[in-house]
């Protein structure tokens, strides 16, 4: 946390109450504008005095953006929408339970009354160095702090690294990326919509910013297509704590299996690399392979190829090994009692238990 000796920086509050109002506010300001979901978030940056905008846009007025509604093809989850609501809703629940799933394991039940869809796709990077002020890449220096021989960088990135190794936080992107969603984004020149891993920008783009949004856009609401409706699922988050933390790593998948053959398959990860990572190679490596074991086994083995641990973080790559080949096994095996298959609802999954010997926390997941 910063070292703070001020007060906080006031700011001029906007209520806006639609969302066409909202973005014309957004350009209006440009870059002196902030924009506030649930709050979580912007009042970390806010308390900590690290961001300091001359307005904040408060979207709690805006009901255009709340709800989950029928679409012809599949649902459009607006993007002030509270995890509670997409985690009880029985659409979801039924059809896309990976999504359910995955909001349920956010934080803790008081944040996600709060939190919302938008803002947990959206949020900044966890990094304690940039979340404390430190001048790093990200914020505008010319070092990473995390990335030197005493940096602190357990949680951080074994993949995309580039200049900035800090990771993608969230639970719900993997979950949204393995049904192919869509985010639906007003800009200045209308609306656009694009693929939910196409939404987040890494460092090598532009190390200032971590997804597509520009000073005047807005995003609306996230759409699912029925395309990956009541398919097989998995996720799993591995975290320090069992309530109120950020993962160390999560997985999701969603697979069709004919006869015992993965006939396709959609995997990602998060919390990895600075942006989410949707696993293309090992999609293409495992369509038409036994959705068994060996086929996990292999499926590890190469989702791990390339990745460069940093000095503290090597646990990562035998988590993630073990994390895709369980999105594939796990995904492929009928339900236990209370378990979640295609079409039911389920509490949140069971999680690996601490205890690495010589690195506490750090989940029995990396020795599977």
């Amino acid at each position: 946390m910063a070292v703070i000796r001020d007060v906080m920086p006031a700011f001029d509050l906007l209520q806006p109450d639609s969302a066409a109002e909202a973005q014309k506010l957004l350009e209006q300001h440009g870059e002196d504008a902030w924009v506030m979901a649930g709050g979580l978030d912007s009042f970390d940056w806010l308390k900590d005095r690290i961001k300091k905008p001359k307005v904040l846009v408060d979207l709690s007025g805006v009901e255009e953006l709340k709800g989950v509604r029928a679409m012809g093809d599949g649902v459009e989850i607006g993007a002030m929408t509270t995890l509670t609501e997409i985690a009880n809703h029985p659409e979801i629940q039924k059809n896309y339970g990976v999504l359910a799933q995955a909001v349920t394991l956010v934080a803790s039940p008081q944040i996600r009354n709060q939190g919302t869809l938008g803002g947990n796709v959206s949020q900044d990077v966890r990094c304690w160095y940039y979340r404390g002020g430190w001048p790093c890449y990200r914020a505008g220096g010319n070092i990473c702090y995390a990335d030197t021989p005493v940096g602190r960088n357990r949680e951080h990135a074994i993949f995309g690294a580039n200049r900035c190794v800090a990771v993608h936080p969230s639970d719900s992107v993997p979950a949204l990326i393995v049904l192919d969603a869509k985010f639906v984004v007003r800009t200045p020149k209308g609306e656009q919509v694009v693929d939910a891993e196409d939404y987040f920008v890494g460092p090598e783009d532009d190390i200032t910013r971590i997804n597509m949004l520009r000073p005047g856009d807005l995003l609306t609401a996230i759409r699912i297509p029925a395309t990956w409706a009541g398919a097989k699922f998995y996720f799993e988050k591995v975290r320090d704590r069992n309530v109120w933390d950020f993962p160390l790593m999560n997985v999701a998948s969603a697979m069709r299996v004919s006869e015992g053959t993965i006939s396709d398959i959609r995997i990602a990860v998060n919390a990895v690399s600075p942006r989410p990572m949707r696993l293309k190679s090992v999609e293409e490596a495992v369509r038409g392979r036994p959705a068994d074991a060996e086929t996990g086994e292999m499926a590890g083995k190469l989702a791990v190829e390339g990745a460069v641990p940093l000095q503290f973080n090597g646990y990562k790559i035998p988590l993630m090994r073990n994390l895709v080949k369980r999105a594939i096994v796990g995904a492929a095996q009928p339900p236990a009692n209370g378990g979640l298959a295609a079409g039911q609802s389920a509490q949140p999954p069971q999680q690996a238990k601490s205890g690495l010997a010589g690195d506490p926390g750090i989940q029995e997941a990396t020795c599977v």
